[in-house]
């Protein structure tokens, strides 16, 4: 072992040291009633995307931006360059809560998009950005702090496997390998935090994991990747897959994602989710820590517990236990809600989070603990049914009931809503303005999933490739989020031709090549192969090896002309194919791509990363 090993080990022990240490203080912290009991406060973060205001692709603009305006505590980075983070201030739960948590976010975000319009960008709310491509989430994208280096380096050292796969089947089928954790940066969502007393801590934690199916069946919107329509809630599969190091056995080993909803029900305290955390996951990323937490509980003094805090940070469960230190220098526990997406406006978000924190209180109030009446084995099915399908989908509710999501929301959930918001004393406006845009979605039967998806579909029906369509969507998404007032279920769907579209030239091939290709092998009967265009009205077919690298192109004429030659002879398309065509490589520009074909001559491009074929795009592609 070299001594930067050495060095690397012992201060990974030290962090574990301080990490038990941590625990041992909490428990101390929970036995001997130091918490904040007095007080309910509320919180959220808010995950944008940088967007391009000419192509709608994500711009790497973060770290640019927090440069310049170093002063704004409120604005933090994120793993992705394109994506920045909005921190909002704890609000006390009661009175104008919701409305004073809107006006601060629309006036960070006011702020943020003047800063982004000095480089013709501006700020997106969407769960993922339809105009990403799989080479967005190249590593050269990770905003550069150590902290992220240490935790792409971690993820991919405790992989049991090369590489990191997304498999996915919605309405499209998903598959495709990655080589970088980076993936997860696709997802863009609003959290939102509700604090909670040390003894209500299992109960409401409990009500959280029961809400989070009938949550993501009313809010989902994030139905795209890649150009790929999947499920109503992508982001749950997506963050899952994107950092899932394990790998499968010939005997089926229990393992658990670092990504999950949990195993079980809570039954006593917070305490027991850190321990199983601890327990269950290595540890990812360690930093030396000056705080020693026994000797301040010692001192009687309240510790940060940045170890425990670092390590719960690297273990996502969608309702996170987060401890923190009040105004008051008490230290209080909150419930940390991931699975809202962002967007699609900030009226929808706050519609979520107003019926999120309406109904933990509301059916705490009424049924005290949700295990006493369901089991977590029905939770589990909830949550799967609820990402795959939204509003589409039907939950076996408490007492084993089979109910539909609209039914669920509509007649159970919205009233103890609105009960939950009432006993806090939240201002009346706030509450018909918001639980009646989550009535009115339900009734229409339209979230942001259910509008993206029927969009673009109608969108591919005049666009000449899925990426156009995608940067159409993402254009109307942007046009209709102008406007906040206007909640989702009330866009109308958007019309090919009011919409601009992309500039082209600024545009990488990437972005409009054809990825669906027929390929011919070497030794392929040219006769067969020639039937395969004529069918497909393709006027090229590039010919690949075993290992997916380009190794020739073949022409329609060439093989029509070479056949009636040769007619009383088998030819192959070795015979017949071009030994080296001309390509361009996968992140040049759509200019050079015209350039390339009005100096050859040419009106087909193969698309390659060094040898291996990616795409085509031809001239039709480029009009």
């Amino acid at each position: 072992m070299n001594s930067n090993k050495k060095v690397s080990q012992k201060s990974k022990n030290g962090f574990i040291k301080a990490l038990l240490k941590d625990v041992s203080s909490f428990e101390h912290m929970l036995d001997h009633s130091w918490f904040e009991e007095d007080i309910i406060r509320i919180g959220a973060e808010q995950e944008i995307v940088i967007i391009d205001k000419d192509t709608y692709a994500p711009k790497n603009l973060g770290p640019t931006i927090l440069d310049q305006q170093k002063d704004l505590s409120w604005l933090v980075s994120e793993l992705a360059q394109f994506n920045l983070e909005i921190n909002l201030s704890p609000q006390i739960f009661t009175g104008s809560c919701i409305s004073d948590m809107r006006e601060e976010l629309e006036r960070c975000l006011a702020q943020v998009s003047v800063s982004l319009s000095n480089y013709n960008a501006d700020y997106l709310l969407t769960g993922i950005l339809p105009t990403l491509k799989k080479y967005h989430l190249d590593l050269k994208n990770l905003t550069p702090k150590e902290r992220y280096y240490q935790l792409m380096n971690a993820l991919r050292g405790e992989s049991k496997t090369k590489s990191f796969e997304l498999r996915l089947v919605g309405i499209d089928e998903l598959l495709v390998r990655h080589d970088s954790p980076l993936m997860e940066a696709c997802n863009t969502s609003f959290q939102v935090h509700l604090q909670v007393a040390p003894q209500d801590f299992a109960a409401y934690y409990n009500t959280a994991l029961a809400l989070t199916a009938p949550s993501i069946a009313i809010s989902s919107n994030s139905p795209l990747v890649f150009g790929k329509r999947l499920w109503h809630e992508t982001r749950i599969a997506l963050f899952q897959q994107a950092i899932d190091t394990r790998k499968t056995f010939d005997h089926m080993r229990q393992m658990s994602p670092r990504v999950t909803l949990g195993n079980n029900w809570l039954d006593n305290s917070i305490i027991e989710i850190f321990k199983e955390d601890i327990a269950r996951f290595r540890v990812l990323i360690h930093e030396a820590t000056q705080e020693d937490s026994a000797l301040m509980i010692e001192q009687n003094k309240v510790p940060k517990l940045k170890a425990l805090q670092l390590h719960n940070g690297t273990v996502y469960r969608w309702n996170r236990p987060c401890y923190g230190i009040s105004d008051t220098g008490k230290p209080h526990i909150r419930i940390e809600n991931r699975v809202f997406p962002s967007g699609p406006t900030v009226a929808d978000e706050m519609a979520n989070t107003s019926f999120w924190l309406g109904a933990m209180v509301g059916m705490k109030n009424q049924y005290q603990d949700p295990k006493n009446h369901m089991s977590f084995e029905d939770v589990r099915d909830n949550f799967g049914k609820s990402a795959r399908f939204g509003i589409d989908s039907k939950f076996t509710w408490f007492n084993d009931q089979k109910i539909n999501a609209k039914d669920l929301i509509l007649q159970e959930l919205l009233p103890l809503a609105r009960e939950g918001l009432n006993t806090m004393l939240v201002a009346q406006n706030d509450i018909d303005k918001y639980l009646s845009i989550i009535e009115e979605r339900a009734c229409k039967h339209m979230t942001g999933a259910r509008w993206i998806l029927r969009s673009y579909t109608k969108l591919l029906k005049d666009a000449h490739n899925k990426d156009e369509a995608s940067n159409k969507l993402t254009e109307a998404l942007y046009n209709n989020q102008s406007n906040s007032n206007v909640p989702v279920h009330l866009w109308k769907e958007p019309e090919y031709h009011e919409l601009i579209g992309y500039k082209s030239d600024t545009m990488l091939v990437s972005e409009i090549m054809e990825t669906d290709l027929f390929t011919s092998d070497k030794n392929d009967l040219a006769e067969m192969v020639y039937q395969l265009m004529l069918w497909k009205d393709f006027h090229y077919i590039p010919v690949e090896d075993k290992r997916g690298n380009l190794i020739g192109l073949v022409n329609q004429d060439d093989i029509k002309n070479r056949i009636e030659e040769e007619a009383h002879k088998d030819v192959l398309i070795k015979d017949v194919m071009i030994d080296e065509p001309i390509t361009i490589e996968v992140d040049q520009s759509v200019k050079e791509a015209k350039l390339l074909m009005n100096f050859h001559g040419v009106n087909c491009l193969p698309v390659v990363r060094g040898k291996e074929l990616i795409g085509m795009i031809t001239e039709a592609d480029l009009i």
